[in-house]
């Protein structure tokens, strides 16, 4: 059948004599400016105190007093302030921070370890209770974790290991979240068909989870040992009531340790700018992670939203 000039124009619209494409007059719908209105003032909102607190660790600590806030002074104290915090109490800054390196980095690992086995486990394998199990899991994700501080200190204390390092990498291991998302990912990503090969080929199932699934489920994997690493690195409250000797604590703890003695007129007024700069290059660690493991944490977390 031959096409006539008129349905393929139809078809294929070309450029108008104007030089406009055909359809580039499509009128923008309210509802679109107004999703993109919310989404920029909701940037704004929350890029705004990170913003601040960049502009105020160039500040001497008069100047934060004394100047707009929203913008430098004429003095920029940056790198002073850096070598303050480093400084300061006896250069007890670095402490705490490799402190949060070690509790954030080993629970995240083992608590990624533990959920992707979990997850595995509940998406591959036919058993009784399984549903049961994860609903529990699903309602564990509800309850809010300072609900669980008491308990669990009480538990730690109850075992003398309070005042350790266990008592905040144990309660840090477990991330029902974790287990959550790798089992949506198992579940979609993992055929069957290729566990049952390896089964054939008579490898264990400890070895085809490991060699096999561990691989194809490595993107929710990393988006569990991110938001594992980020939970337990932010998690002040809990590791305020495990620790009480201040070698062991985490960034958290100590700067608000320092923010008490200034408070309490126990330190001198240029330690607030110490504050606002060790609170500045605390969340550096936790900014590099997410820019150099987004990719993993989109794939990962979107996945949930497409598999049933």
């Amino acid at each position: 059948m031959v096409t006539t000039t008129k349905e393929q124009e139809s078809r294929f619209p070309t450029a108008s004599a104007d030089g406009k494409k055909a359809g580039s007059g499509r009128k923008i719908r309210p509802g679109s400016v107004l999703a993109m209105a919310i989404l920029f003032v909701l940037s704004i909102y929350f890029l705004l105190p990170l913003y601040w607190l960049f502009i105020s660790a160039t500040k001497s600590s008069g100047d934060l007093f004394s100047t707009f806030g929203l913008w430098f002074s004429n003095d920029f104290q940056l790198l002073n302030n850096i070598q303050h915090v480093f400084a300061y109490n006896n250069g007890a800054y670095l402490l705490w921070v490799g402190n949060s390196f070690f509790y954030a980095l080993i629970s995240a690992a083992i608590g990624t370890l533990f959920s992707s086995m979990a997850g595995y486990a509940l998406a591959k394998f036919t058993f009784r209770g399984r549903s049961a199990i994860f609903s529990i899991i699903l309602g564990a994700i509800l309850v809010p974790t300072p609900a669980l501080v008491l308990p669990l200190y009480l538990l730690m204390s109850g075992f003398h290991l309070t005042d350790t390092y266990l008592a905040i990498i144990l309660p840090s291991i477990v991330s029902p979240f974790g287990v959550y998302l790798s089992r949506i990912y198992a579940d979609g990503s993992v055929p069957d068909a290729l566990l049952d090969a390896a089964r054939v080929d008579g490898s264990s199932e400890f070895r085809t989870y490991w060699s096999i699934a561990m691989r194809i489920m490595s993107p929710a994997l990393v988006t569990v040992f991110l938001f594992q690493f980020v939970a337990v690195w932010t998690n002040y409250f809990l590791q305020y009531v495990m620790v009480s000797n201040s070698n062991l604590f985490p960034v958290t703890v100590g700067l608000q340790l320092w923010n008490s003695s200034y408070t309490s007129g126990g330190a001198q007024q240029y330690v607030y700018s110490i504050l606002v700069t060790g609170s500045l290059l605390s969340i550096l660690p936790l900014i590099v992670g997410f820019l150099l493991l987004q990719r993993y944490w989109r794939n990962g977390l979107t996945l949930g939203s497409v598999v049933g």
